[in-house]
C-alpha cells in the first residue's frame, strides 16, 4: 500500500474567539525580483488610468488596493467555557471536550472588492456566512455597514452593498478571466493575516482546477501569487488592472503559503452576482444527468472511439435530458461548439448557463455522432448533475473481489432505502483489505449492469462477468445517483 502526501486546502479566512484562538506566524516569502531590464515590466496603458505615458507594475498595484477593502464580521457562537478549571487547557486535555459551553463573540477578517460605483462589494461567501455584523473598511480608513444582496455557498460568492454616503469610492473594472493565459503575471490583493492593503505577485499556474474539495461548482484559477488567512475575497488583478478572479483558498501541509493559491475565476463570479442581483439568488441550469469524465478504461469498454468526452451514466426521469431524448451511455463532446473533456467543466459551463437556455449538445452514441437541443431547468435542491462519489480503483477478478452480493428483494430494499425504479444486485458485505474495498465499494450499493446488461440475480452478474471482454464496466446505484466502474480482468 503506497502512502500519499496529505495536502490541507485552508480557506484564505481568518478567524478569531477572544481567549481562545490566535494566529500563528506566519511563514516568510522572499522578494520576487522581475527578470530583465528596470523598465521591462512597461506595458501597453489601460484606459482606467487616464494618463498618456506608460505604466508599470506599481501603477497598478497602487491602483488596484483602491478598490479592496477590509471585511471584519462577528458571530456569536458556543464555545467551551464556565471559567476556571474548564477554561484551563490541561483540565481540558485530560477531562475532554465534556467541559460546559457558553456564547463567545467570534471574529473574521476577510477582504472585499468593490465592483460598482454604487458600491457592490464582491467576497467569499465564507467571509460573511452566518455572520450576525458586518464591517466593511476602505484603504481610506472609511468604515461602513453593508447590506448582504445575496450568497451562494456552492460557488463561495457573496455580494454586499455598502450603506450610507459612497462617494469617492474606487471600484476596480471587471476582466475576463477567460483570456488569462498560463504564466500571465498577476496581482494579490487583500488583507492577509490582517494586513491591510497587501500585495503580492505571481503567475497564473493552471486554470480550470476542479475536483479540489473546496466548494460544488469549482473551476479555479491556481496562481503562485502569496495568498493567506485574510485574503479571502480579495482581488486577483491582470496587469492592465482588471479584477481576474476573487481569491479564496490555498493549498497548503502547514497551514502557511506554499505557492498554490485558488481563485473564483472573474466570469464565474460576475455570472453569480448578475444573477443575485437579478432574482436573489444564483439559478443553475439543470441538465438531470449523472456524468462521468471519459478515461481510457470508460473509452475501451464503452468503444468510444475518440476516447474523451463525458459519458452519461444516468438520467433523470422528466428531467430536462430525459425530455430531449438523451441516453444512459451517449457522450457529450461538446456544448454550443464548445468542447468539454471533463465531468466538472460540462457541470459549470450547464450551471452558469442558467435555467431556460437552450443549448446545443454535441454527443456520440454508438459510435455516431449527432447534435441534440435541450432547454435547460433550475436544480432541484437536492440533486446534482455529478454522480455520488464512486469507488476509487479499477483492478479485480470475480473470484478475489471479496463481495457478497444478494438479490434486491423487499427487505433488501428497505434496509438500504432503495426506490422501486432501481434493480439489480445488492452488496452486502465487503471482506477488509480484499481488492473490493481497495476500489470502494460497500454494503448498499445496487450493481444493476455488468458489461451494459442489466442484472437481477447473483448468477446473472457472473455469466455476464464470464463473458464479458478484459474490461468490464459496471453501473453502480448509490445515494440516489448512478456510475460507472471498470474492472480488468
Amino acid at each position: 500500500m503506497h502512502s500519499r502526501p496529505v495536502i490541507h486546502l485552508l480557506l484564505c479566512f481568518l478567524l478569531a474567539i477572544p481567549g481562545l484562538f490566535s494566529c500563528g506566524d506566519s511563514d516568510r516569502r522572499g522578494g520576487f525580483r522581475f527578470p530583465g531590464r528596470p523598465d521591462s515590466t512597461r506595458i501597453a496603458l489601460p484606459d482606467f488610468l487616464g494618463d498618456d505615458g506608460e505604466y508599470t507594475i506599481s501603477d497598478v498595484a497602487e491602483r488596484s488596493v483602491e478598490s479592496v477593502v477590509n471585511v471584519s464580521s462577528t458571530r456569536e457562537i458556543q464555545a467551551p467555557g464556565g471559567g476556571f478549571p474548564f477554561d484551563d487547557p490541561l483540565f481540558r486535555r485530560f477531562f475532554g471536550p465534556g467541559a460546559p459551553t457558553q456564547p463567545r463573540e467570534q471574529r473574521g477578517v476577510g477582504s472585499g472588492v468593490i465592483v460598482s460605483e454604487d458600491g457592490l462589494v464582491l467576497t467569499n461567501n465564507h467571509v460573511v456566512e452566518n455572520a450576525d455584523q458586518i464591517i466593511v473598511t476602505t484603504p481610506q480608513g472609511r468604515s461602513f455597514q453593508v447590506e448582504v444582496i445575496g450568497t451562494d455557498p456552492p460557488t463561495d460568492v457573496a455580494v454586499l452593498r455598502l450603506k450610507g454616503d459612497i462617494e469617492g469610492i474606487r471600484p476596480i473594472p471587471i476582466g475576463s478571466s477567460a483570456n488569462l493565459r498560463l504564466g500571465e503575471v498577476v496581482l494579490a490583493v487583500g488583507n492577509p493575516f490582517g494586513l491591510d492593503h497587501t500585495v503580492t505577485m505571481g503567475i497564473v499556474s493552471a486554470k480550470g482546477r476542479a475536483n479540489v474539495g473546496i466548494v460544488d461548482l469549482e473551476d479555479f484559477i491556481q496562481t503562485d501569487a502569496a495568498i493567506n488567512p485574510g485574503n479571502s475575497g480579495g482581488a486577483l488583478v491582470n496587469m492592465r488592472g482588471e479584477l481576474v478572479g476573487i481569491n479564496t483558498a490555498i493549498a497548503s501541509g502547514t497551514g502557511g503559503y506554499q505557492g498554490v493559491g485558488f481563485a473564483i475565476p472573474s466570469d464565474m463570479a460576475r455570472t453569480v452576482m448578475e444573477s443575485i442581483l437579478k432574482t436573489g439568488r444564483f439559478e443553475r441550469g439543470y441538465l438531470g444527468v449523472n456524468i462521468q469524465t471519459v478515461t481510457q478504461e470508460l473509452a475501451e469498454s464503452l468503444n468510444i472511439p475518440d476516447g474523451r468526452g463525458v459519458v452519461i451514466s444516468g438520467v433523470a426521469e422528466g428531467s430536462p435530458a430525459n425530455r430531449a431524448g438523451l441516453r444512459q451511455y451517449d457522450v457529450i463532446m461538446a456544448v454550443d461548439g464548445q468542447d468539454v473533456t471533463t465531468a466538472a467543466e460540462l457541470r459549470n459551463i450547464i450551471a452558469l448557463r442558467g435555467p431556460g437556455q437552450e443549448v446545443e449538445l454535441t454527443i456520440q452514441r454508438d459510435g455516431t455522432e449527432r447534435s441534440v437541443l435541450v432547454t435547460l431547468g433550475e436544480t432541484p435542491s437536492q440533486q446534482q448533475e455529478s454522480p455520488p462519489q464512486a469507488p476509487r480503483g479499477q483492478d479485480g477478478e470475480p473470484s478475489a473481489l471479496g463481495l457478497t452480493l444478494r438479490p434486491l428483494d423487499a427487505g433488501a430494499r428497505r434496509q438500504y432505502n432503495i426506490p422501486a425504479s432501481v434493480n439489480g444486485v445488492v452488496v452486502t458485505g465487503v471482506q477488509p483489505d480484499s481488492r473490493a474495498a481497495d476500489i470502494g465499494f460497500r454494503a448498499g450499493d445496487i450493481i444493476m449492469e455488468v458489461n451494459r446488461g442489466a442484472v437481477g440475480s447473483v448468477n446473472e452478474f457472473r455469466s455476464r462477468y464470464r463473458q464479458a471482454g478484459n474490461r468490464v464496466p459496471l453501473l453502480v446505484y448509490r445515494d440516489g445517483g448512478t456510475f460507472l466502474v471498470i474492472i480488468s480482468k
